[in-house]
């Protein structure tokens, strides 16, 4: 088996001579986690067929993505195929859908080929990749360790290499976390960017939809093949701001999380960043006000069938029920100032790096009830702002936050950074 290419950008060349050889690749590598669970739903044959369709009529210079593997989560629609939303409840009560979603269409119309659709935690609500139904995911390059999640399997993808990109959705750290675990980047744009049609929402008002790939570089393509922004702003301006938290707000980190800000740090100041430090302490109360509307809105959603899920989600959605609406206009009103508040950082600086998770790795087969709002510390205070972000890799990777509505600035500084580090490991 030919080894994956790294970046999608490495992949172009062989995607345009020949989409089905890569499909076949691409396919060869399916499900090779330890768990065999990166996808729920495969079907080779249809796969094949995308690719033969592409090689029939190349219309490569309009497509961004044509002829590449690439992943699709499994809360978006598939036509001919059914959404479960990582529930076998769902697996068993959908029929299969008649169009695709907005997203899957938009995959399709850049030339991507679908290779599946991917592994996903129960109901995108949660954020270690467990998943009662169909399987804890493991990472293909660590059998010990978890993907994250809950876009587990789009992570899991993108390592083994079975999809050069994949489709993933953030509402509290959900393609921050995977990609963060497992080594690789990520971009989840801000809320409100792209379409959910034809998509299972968790939680609307802080739902939102991205990627997951290996390469930094290869962000502003992948953004601009789904949400068809124009060309990626000037990531060169000098010198840029740069806020990093800093002080007893990382107390519970492990070390490895310290060492990956002091790396990022230093390669901050080597691209020409102004860099200072912040401790914003309202973002202590994220948590707190993020999980009881989070809770609300997947119940109405998930209405009737709590008792089709998971132990532990099922208590958050009876939670999220019996919540009186007095309570609820409490904690929104809590959420807007504290979008405020998170908006006046920008007046400072023009990114905020921050941990996406305050630890290495999630151990496969340990108890994670505890890790699951430590991780949540971290990655909220952005969910409830709706910012754009992107994961800077490492072990475990750092999240990089712009201001609401600023993600061409921030995919143009990534992939600068993505250069960077680039002749950093060539070197």
């Amino acid at each position: 088996m030919e080894v994956a290419p790294s970046t999608v950008e490495a992949l172009i060349p062989a995607a345009a001579a020949d989409p089905e050889r890569i499909a076949d690749q691409a396919l060869a590598r399916v499900n090779s986690n330890a768990s065999r669970n990166s996808y729920i739903t495969v079907d080779e044959a249809w796969t094949r067929n995308q690719a033969a369709a592409l090689a029939s009529r190349p219309t490569k210079s309009a497509k961004l993505l044509y002829g590449l593997p690439i992943a699709l989560k499994d809360c978006f629609d598939l036509e001919g195929f059914v959404t479960t939303a990582g529930s076998r409840f769902y697996a068993h009560h959908n029929a299969p859908t008649r169009e695709d979603s907005w997203v899957a269409a938009q995959l399709k119309a850049a030339g991507a080929v679908i290779t599946g659709k991917t592994h996903m935690q129960m109901l995108a609500y949660g954020i270690t990749g467990e998943n009662r139904d169909y399987g804890d995911c493991l990472q293909p390059e660590d059998a010990a360790s978890l993907t994250g999640g809950s876009s587990s399997g789009s992570a899991a993808a993108v390592q083994e290499g079975s999809a050069a990109a994949a489709i993933g959705t953030d509402t509290g750290g959900s393609i921050r976390a995977p990609a963060a675990f497992c080594g690789l980047t990520g971009y989840r744009a801000s809320l409100g960017t792209g379409n959910w049609r034809g998509g299972a929402h968790l939680a609307e008002s802080f739902d939102t939809i991205g990627w997951l790939c290996r390469d930094l570089r290869d962000l502003p393509r992948l953004a601009s093949a789904l949400f068809k922004v124009p060309g990626a702003a000037d990531g060169n301006a000098s010198p840029l701001r740069v806020s990093i938290l800093s002080g007893n707000m990382l107390d519970d980190c492990d070390p490895a999380v310290l060492e990956s800000i002091a790396s990022w740090k230093e390669r901050l100041l080597r691209a020409g960043a102004a860099v200072e430090s912040m401790q914003p302490q309202f973002w202590e109360d994220a948590y707190s006000i993020y999980a009881p509307l989070q809770a609300a809105e997947a119940a109405r959603l998930h209405a009737g069938a709590f008792d089709k899920f998971e132990p532990a989600i099922a208590d958050r959605l009876r939670w999220g029920a019996s919540l009186q609406p007095e309570e609820i206009a409490g904690w929104k009103a809590r959420h807007t100032l504290f979008v405020r508040h998170t908006d006046e950082l920008f007046t400072r600086a023009d990114f905020l790096l921050l941990p996406a998770v305050p630890m290495r790795r999630l151990v496969a087969g340990q108890d994670q009830s505890a890790q699951r709002p430590r991780i949540l510390r971290y990655t909220t205070p952005a969910s409830l702002a709706g910012l754009p972000a992107v994961i800077l890799p490492g072990h475990p990777g750092l999240q990089l936050l712009a201001a609401r509505g600023d993600d061409l600035l921030l995919l143009a500084f990534a992939a600068r950074l993505g250069a960077m580090l680039a002749a950093e490991n060539a070197s």
